[in-house]
């Protein structure tokens, strides 16, 4: 037992001061754990539901490996705060997403418990299956645990690993969180298998007989051979044909279990840990378990801001008032595509599991016929575009920039390359803050910029958006709208206009100016106009530009711009291939000799905090780009 006068939590220290925990002694742990991940996150915001319903796992795994020796990977890390708490960052757990505190997301850089940066799911079991095979390789003796979602386990990765791992026999344990939601509702048949299973009372025939065997001591991998062989037609009964993949695959598959019963989780472990091939659990969970608002909205607690630790309700964070603001993008995307639906009945919406984060519930309510979610697959969703455009279809792919990373090959050789007439609406676009580097959608522009046929528009407020909805779905061939996560504050123009045609590749001049020219993209556009005023302030004109096209670029207004002074670009992506070097390029080419300068992502990735504050860190704010101007023209030259 471990020696504590205060809260259990208090006295964990490392993994291995759960070892001295009886089963009682665990399950107190995990309220305190409970109330600790509320109590932190009602003041932060986070992942919650998700967090809430994976500790019972995180617990039972922790008490019967030794980390960091054994390895736990998890898939989609925001479920494990409970892993950091027992993991010796308690102290530091109030940080939690914040400016300089510690990832809300596992980051080996963070801990050397922390096995894998994860943040994008399906991919744990890939990673799992590499440390696996390593273990074979090297004939040492740790343990593998990956700890996957039902959601995250129809991902196709997912499957390319199952058949892998099954191939070659990995000695890994690969649990299955099966908790009925991904961020959205699951969709898919395997989603609709497992509710099947769940519905079903044969199963708890077989995990009887499985607790019959544990309690007369049979612990021992030739004990789960001999159970294996008793339940496996009982098994083969209770699974629909779809489930047997598992087993055609080589996997072994446990009937499901109780998620949140640390002692039985415990039990199943130690009987499956010593074998030697690949062993599937299936323990059933709850999203939000132990939190009553968290388990009755799971969705809403996926993430959330800072919210009422009692009742659930939201609060305004400190010095905002409650309700008060612009509208967001994401909320200007949802009108405006609702908008264009309604007069145009071949546009269909398409999302990865984002139907709430992308904007899309309104559409889907109003057009639900024409609204697919094909899960978190974004392979599908954008390959499934390219069928939908060559049948006369309009699809609009709505989708987070830093989970379209993952269906580049599908853009490139599906979309692009037959110029199909397909919509790529990135919503999060820029650095989104709190969740941290896995998160920040800073790679998009570079990555549709090199596509051959691919236009993209980055609109600078809520009245853009609008207008780029209503151009993109006008125009022949792919073409990506980029917005930011947050408000859509109106620069230059009214948003209630009607939305108009943006003539591609044409800027927009929103302040005139002779020293220096700023070409802005997307909410650079603001913080271009403030830096403007303050350099008036030394006796610097500077003009504003508005550049609304990505690509193609303005070369005109680029031309003009080096009649300045100074040409200076600013984006809220990555250098490396952005924008900025574009218009670089233009100047080139033309023969331009004005100095310009490039403000944008630095090569390296960007942690986790306010967007207002990590912007400040880069010099993307106001005042970073006064600087940049001024180390270039002092105002003594003026």
């Amino acid at each position: 037992m471990l020696q504590c006068d205060k809260r259990i939590l208090d006295c964990v220290s490392s993994p291995e001061d759960l070892h001295a925990l009886s089963v009682p002694e665990l399950e107190i742990l995990a309220a305190e754990i409970r109330r600790q991940i509320i109590d932190t996150t009602s003041r932060n915001g986070g992942h919650v539901a998700s967090s809430l319903g994976a500790v019972d796992i995180i617990l039972a795994v922790h008490s019967v490996l030794h980390a960091p020796k054994d390895k736990i990977v998890f898939d989609v890390g925001h479920q494990s705060y409970a892993h950091k708490l027992v993991t010796g960052r308690l102290d530091r757990f109030d940080t939690l997403r914040t400016y300089g505190g510690i990832s809300g997301f596992p980051r080996p850089s963070e801990s050397v418990y922390d096995t894998h940066p994860s943040g994008h799911a399906s991919d744990s079991l890939s990673v799992a299956s590499g440390l696996a095979k390593a273990k074979q390789l090297s004939g040492t003796d740790e343990k593998i645990i990956a700890i996957i979602g039902d959601a995250a386990l129809a991902g196709g990765m997912a499957f390319e690993a199952l058949n892998y791992i099954g191939s070659q026999q990995l000695p890994m344990v690969i649990i299955l969180n099966d908790n009925e939601m991904s961020i959205s509702r699951n969709v898919g048949a395997l989603v609709k298998h497992f509710g099947n299973v769940r519905a079903m009372a044969s199963y708890r025939d077989v995990r009887e007989a499985l607790q019959d065997k544990l309690e007369r001591g049979g612990r021992t991998s030739n004990a789960f051979a001999e159970f294996g062989k008793r339940a496996k037609e009982a098994t083969k009964q209770m699974f629909i044909p779809q489930s047997m993949i598992y087993e055609h695959l080589g996997i072994v598959c446990t009937p499901p279990i109780d998620g949140h019963d640390i002692k039985g989780l415990r039990e199943m472990l130690e009987l499956v840990l010593p074998m030697d091939e690949p062993v599937l659990i299936h323990a059933v969970t709850k999203k939000g378990a132990g939190f009553g608002p968290a388990e009755e909205q799971a969705e809403r607690f996926h993430g959330v801001g800072p919210y009422n630790p009692i009742t659930g309700e939201a609060v305004s964070a400190p010095g905002k008032a409650a309700g008060i603001g612009a509208r967001t993008y994401t909320q200007v995307f949802s009108d405006a595509i609702t908008r264009e639906a309604r007069v145009d009945e071949r546009i269909v919406a398409i999302t990865a599991a984002m139907e709430g984060g992308t904007g899309l519930k309104a559409f889907r309510a109003e057009f639900p016929e024409r609204f697919i979610d094909v899960g978190i697959a974004e392979e599908q969703a954008v390959a499934m575009t390219s069928g939908l455009a060559i049948a006369g279809k309009k699809p609009v792919c709505a989708i987070y920039s830093t989970f379209m990373q993952r269906a580049l090959d599908q853009m490139i050789v599906d979309v692009a390359l037959p110029n199909l007439d397909v919509v790529f609406a990135l919503d999060r676009a820029g650095l989104v803050g709190d969740d941290g580097p896995t998160h920040h959608g800073v790679f998009d522009m570079a990555m549709m910029r090199m596509v051959p046929n691919m236009k993209l528009i980055v609109p600078s407020d809520q009245r853009r958006l609008s207008d780029a909805v209503h151009t993109a779905l006008r125009l022949s061939g792919p073409v990506g709208i980029r917005y930011p996560r947050g408000s859509a504050e109106t620069v230059y123009v009214d948003g209630s206009a009607e939305p108009e045609m943006l003539e591609v590749g044409r800027s927009i001049t929103v302040r005139e100016g002779a020293d220096v020219a700023i070409l802005a993209f997307g909410r650079m556009v603001k913080a271009a106009q403030d830096a403007a005023g303050l350099l008036a302030e030394s006796g610097i004109t500077a003009r504003v530009v508005d550049m609304v096209w990505a690509k193609p670029l303005d070369e005109e207004a680029i031309q003009r711009a080096a009649e300045t002074r100074l040409v200076v670009t600013a984006e809220e992506g990555v250098l490396e291939g952005g924008a900025g070097e574009g218009v670089l390029e233009v100047l080139s080419r033309l023969g331009c000799t004005t100095p310009a300068i490039t403000l944008g992502i630095p090569d390296r990735f960007i942690m986790q905090g306010k967007s207002d504050l990590l912007l400040a860190d880069i010099g993307l704010n106001p005042q970073g780009i006064v600087d940049a101007v001024m180390r270039v023209l002092p105002q003594q030259d003026v």
